[in-house]
């Protein structure tokens, strides 16, 4: 990073990931609705798509809100902590992750299965975005204690904590 900061920016480049993640995402669902996309169209599994899409969002919705109020992230960040209880504990980007979640259930309820790359796109986006920024960022601040983190706990796809380490043997 370019200059001393104090902290981490709270917002930092929040709007960009997300606002490239729901640009796409609505921009795939207008092609749908207009009818761009109508060979990519999964009448057969229409209640599925949409009820899985439904739950995708809510569960998008759930991990923002776990990510955000509980842990306390804003004031985190202005104390330069490194937070990894909570949601952090399950994946290292709630928020970002929130984000990807409830617009992949978003392109799962338009019922495309062209839409169904789209998750793939914005995975690689975030990904990207991530290591080229926060990443760093962190690394240099917090060094070998974020190395064992991210060794621990997935960047974008929530999941539990990593298996025990070497020193605690292997069953």
């Amino acid at each position: 990073m370019r200059g001393k900061r104090e902290h981490l920016p709270v917002i930092g480049v929040g709007p960009l990931i997300v606002g490239v993640m729901i640009t796409l995402t609505a921009v795939g669902i207008a092609a749908v609705s207009v009818g761009l996309l109508a060979g990519g169209a999964v009448h057969a599994l229409e209640a599925p798509f949409r009820i899985a899409g439904i739950a995708l969002i809510a569960a998008g919705i759930g991990l923002w809100f776990w990510g955000v109020v509980p842990s306390r992230i804003d004031e985190r960040i202005k104390r330069n902590e490194l937070a990894t209880d909570g949601a952090f504990a399950v994946v290292r980007n709630p928020i970002y992750s929130a984000f990807f979640i409830a617009c992949t259930g978003a392109t799962l309820i338009a019922c495309n299965r062209w839409l169904l790359l789209i998750p793939f796109v914005l995975w690689v986006w975030m990904t990207v975005m991530l290591k080229l920024t926060e990443e760093r960022w962190l690394l240099g601040l917090h060094g070998q204690l974020y190395a064992d983190y991210c060794l621990r706990v997935n960047r974008c796809i929530p999941w539990f904590a990593k298996g025990r380490r070497e020193n605690e043997g292997s069953a």
